[in-house]
């Protein structure tokens, strides 16, 4: 292989691979969520789920994409397993339009495709939409014209016989399955690795009888994106990778059988006989929607076979596990994903919800504690103090890692406002913690609160907690909840004068002494505070954007 060859075939490899990043990156900023809105309503039905798998998976040309996603909504809860098998069978079928996308050779118009999408990018500025259209226009040419420069690269090679004799070592079905998995492995695209294929044989360097063998491991490679995905997530998203591994492994036992004892590669050939790129996205499309259908009566034993392979072990209480993040599991993976972004905004949810939880079980905490006189539940409380720390800060530095680069407008719209609630839910639980410090300083210095406080009490403990409460209501961000978290506050606001002028004539008449006056003082400070932060949840809270 001359220098000027492979040159010309790393170029070309190049611009397809940065073309197809292109794609990737503008259809994220200009549909990510919209895919995770999809699949969120997905139901259980089998033939919906593989239509909305193929369907999505064709229009993004990324069936990694997809099942990351998939993985990150099994992750998360928001999706079953058994929704899951479904989705990564039209997952499958979907990819396969990249490969009938190159089989049009629509390379001539490469260029054109290439000039606008650049054009749109340069030149509308004020369209944020329409950026991100250039950006795939552009990729979708760039990966084109990297083809076409990759096929002439290997034009040369037809007559090289060290190259055709390494060409024919994959007529061997196990040489051809594990060069085409590790291939796909590598690069992490079944799209461009299936794309590359089609390009050796346009060039005359494979025939389909030896590609049909690649082709197949190429589809049991492509599953490495989502084993990747499942590292730090729980058992259900590992079992989804199982889930789609078996479809493919078991896909290319049946084909590999099947293109070895009968002339089904012949056959495929005879439908574009002039056409080796046709001939290699037929076999694709075949080996895909074959699959599915023999194994769509057995999808959820696919799921009963990976709940088997990686049997769901005993789950930790919160309070006895260690300190952890629970549903932020970061995607391992150095490309950007398509619809990354959307799970990573789904399990932020989560994990702050999970933390609004602990600051109101503390808020209670303090209140009893107080009322009781309680120690015990002061340990308690500063366990839960400590979490709440730690899940601030971990979600803080989760997200300054994962949106730095973020894209979309709406989704960083979004992070800003789940950054700000963070804080505020911490602060709910530095006022709790106040709280319940002062039985100790009570107990030190015997302190006897009256019983008209202690009601008092009883009744800040009652309007905080359903103040928390309405934060995680089934309906939020509406203007309406809102003004019922508005009022609330306001309530908490007036309680609080109310409260504290009471006091003073309770301490006028000599009802309680220093030392009740001043940790009461400083208790209606932190309940006021507390009003005060979540007022400001709430107001975040109806700033992320939302579909309507």
């Amino acid at each position: 292989m001359s220098v000027t060859v492979f040159l010309g075939l790393l170029g070309g490899l190049a611009l397809f691979l940065y073309g197809m990043q292109m794609m990737g990156n503008g259809l994220e900023a200009a549909a990510g969520d919209r895919m995770k809105q999809i699949l969120e309503k997905l139901t259980a039905n089998r033939f919906l789920g593989v239509a909305v798998g193929a369907g999505i998976t064709a229009v993004i040309q990324s069936s990694s994409a997809t099942t990351v996603m998939v993985v990150g909504f099994v992750n998360s809860g928001m999706m079953t397993l058994r929704q899951a098998v479904w989705i990564i069978m039209g997952a499958n079928i979907g990819t396969t339009i990249t490969g009938q996308l190159i089989a049009l050779d629509v390379g001539a118009i490469a260029p054109l495709f290439a000039f606008a999408g650049v054009a749109m990018v340069l030149f509308i500025k004020t369209q944020k939409k329409a950026h991100d259209i250039g950006q795939i226009l552009a990729g979708l040419g760039i990966l084109f014209i990297g083809m076409n420069l990759m096929s002439e690269a290997m034009m040369p090679l037809r007559d090289s016989e060290q190259f055709i004799s390494l060409m024919t070592t994959f007529s061997n079905p196990v040489v051809g399955i594990l060069v085409g998995a590790g291939f796909t492995a590598l690069i992490q695209s079944s799209s461009a690795s299936v794309g590359i294929l089609q390009t050796l044989a346009s060039s005359g360097l494979i025939g389909l009888s030896d590609a049909v063998f690649v082709l197949f491991g190429q589809n049991i490679g492509t599953c490495i994106t989502a084993v990747l995905a499942s590292i730090g997530t729980n058992r259900k998203a590992k079992q989804t990778t199982v889930i789609h591994l078996s479809f493919n492994i078991i896909g290319t036992v049946i084909f590999t059988i099947v293109c070895v004892l009968t002339p089904l590669t012949a056959l495929v050939e005879s439908f574009t006989p002039g056409s080796p790129a046709a001939q290699i996205a037929n076999m694709h499309t075949l080996f895909n929607i074959v699959t599915t259908v023999i194994l769509l009566p057995f999808g959820a034993a696919l799921a009963t076979f990976a709940e088997k392979i990686l049997p769901a072990g005993k789950e930790q209480g919160e309070e006895e596990a260690e300190m952890a993040l629970k549903y932020l599991k970061p995607i391992q993976s150095g490309k950007v994903r398509l619809g990354a972004t959307a799970i990573h905004l789904g399990q932020l949810k989560q994990e702050i919800s999970r933390m609004l939880d602990m600051a109101r079980k503390n808020v209670e905490t303090g209140f009893d504690a107080i009322l009781t006189g309680d120690l015990e539940l002061m340990e308690q409380e500063k366990k839960r103090e400590e979490y709440i720390d730690f899940l601030n800060k971990e979600i803080s530095q989760y997200i300054s890692k994962t949106f730095t680069r973020e894209r979309n407008a709406r989704n960083f719209e979004a992070v800003e406002e789940y950054f700000l609630i963070t804080g505020n839910v911490e602060r709910i639980g530095d006022h709790a913690d106040n709280i319940c410090g002062y039985v100790k300083v009570a107990k030190d210095h015997k302190v006897q609160f009256s019983d008209e406080a202690k009601d008092e009490i009883r009744k800040m403990k009652a309007l905080s907690l359903k103040a928390l409460d309405s934060l995680s209501a089934e309906e939020t961000g509406t203007p309406e909840w809102l003004s019922e978290i508005a009022a609330m506050e306001q309530k908490i606001d007036d309680m609080t004068e109310r409260y504290r002028r009471r006091h003073l004539e309770r301490m006028k008449d000599g009802l309680c002494s220093e030392e009740a006056c001043i940790l009461y003082s400083e208790m209606l400070t932190d309940f006021e505070r507390i009003g005060d932060h979540i007022l400001n949840i709430a107001q975040a809270d109806v700033k992320i954007p939302r579909e309507n």
